[in-house]
């Protein structure tokens, strides 16, 4: 097996950037989703923003740049594309902080000048605001190396900067099992054998799109479909190792259709329901089909760069399916 493509989101919710290489972190890739969409509510209140309730966030695709910054695209399907440039690492020195909580899991952000605001909402109608991570993860609250969560708290990447990266990650020393605005854990990794399944699903012979699966690596050269649900641990290239810890359940952003920024239609508009038919394979949370594996990094493999072409083997495989545990999540929506 080989690693067959690699991806970061600047903007969680967003499409991704490939990369042809890049550092592994325990906290994932650098500037994968520290940037995250808030709708501001009429009471003042913020509502996290998801692609499968804001579906025109397929819409928008980031390119990374050589200064430091990256180019968010947005490219209505009927209309004229508009492009602003984001920092990757913002000053946030004066900036309001705002608290923000996924999956039970709060944290600290920073919202960002109101210019990144006002673009935002001019493209959405509605009023949003970009809001910027920093070095405060989110607590991990599910098991991890079969270590139950602690309590939760109450309420070519460009080659050029690849070399640099885990020096430019913030963050980067603290704890173990905290994340960033990715879902549940810092890697969602996919067998690319298991799509020959997905697409046999399209009643009328067309191709899904992998990439609605929003993967952060991509392995190809599995020997039969779904062998991933059993995946312990990878190696890659032979010293970099990736835990696999839990199945990644589905919602209905699977749904859709990255072409107009809509609630897909047809067969790639009911994706959701046909895994469901024989996918719900993890008790834990029974009503959601699986398709990846939430992932996380070896500590002692910390700093190390991978790239597409790897040689990927499995080097610890479970008898049986793990269960997802997260605390007090038991469905996704």
């Amino acid at each position: 097996m080989k690693i067959s493509k690699i991806y970061t989101y600047p903007i969680k919710g967003m499409r991704a950037t490939e990369l042809e290489d890049a550092v592994v972190t325990k906290h994932g890739f650098p500037y994968d989703r520290r940037y995250m969409l808030l709708e501001v509510a009429e009471d003042g209140s913020y509502k996290n923003m998801a692609i499968a309730y804001y579906p025109l966030m397929s819409r928008y695709c980031p390119t990374i740049n050589d200064d430091e910054s990256f180019t968010l695209s947005f490219r209505p399907a009927d209309g004229e594309e508009k492009s602003i440039n984001i920092p990757l690492r913002p000053n946030v020195d004066g900036l309001e902080e705002v608290e923000v909580t996924m999956h039970k899991s709060p944290t600290k952000a920073y919202k960002m000048e109101q210019k990144y605001n006002d673009w935002f909402s001019s493209n959405f109608g509605f009023d949003c605001v970009l809001v910027y991570l920093g070095s405060d993860m989110r607590k991990v609250l599910m098991s991890v190396n079969g270590n139950a969560p602690k309590a939760s708290a109450p309420g070519g990447w460009l080659s050029s900067i690849s070399s640099k990266a885990s020096q430019l990650v913030m963050g980067a020393g603290e704890q173990e099992n905290k994340i960033t605005f990715a879902d549940c854990a810092p890697y969602l990794v996919v067998s690319e054998k298991s799509m020959d399944d997905v697409h046999s699903r399209m009643n009328d012979g067309s191709k899904y799109d992998i990439m609605k699966f929003r993967p952060n690596i991509i392995v190809s050269g599995a020997e039969e479909v779904w062998e991933e649900d059993f995946w312990g641990e990878l190696t890659i290239d032979g010293k970099t190792k990736i835990e696999c810890e839990h199945n990644c359940a589905r919602c209905k952003s699977l749904n859709i259709d990255y072409d107009t920024g809509k609630p897909g239609t047809g067969e790639s508009g009911s994706m959701l329901k046909k895994l469901a038919s024989n996918r719900r394979v993890d008790p834990g949370m029974k009503w959601s089909p699986v398709f990846g594996r939430y992932s996380f990094l070896n500590a002692d493999s910390e700093g190390n760069e991978i790239k597409v072409g790897d040689e990927v083997v499995v080097s610890k495989r479970n008898d049986e399916r793990t269960k997802f545990d997260w605390e007090g999540l038991h469905t996704l929506k």
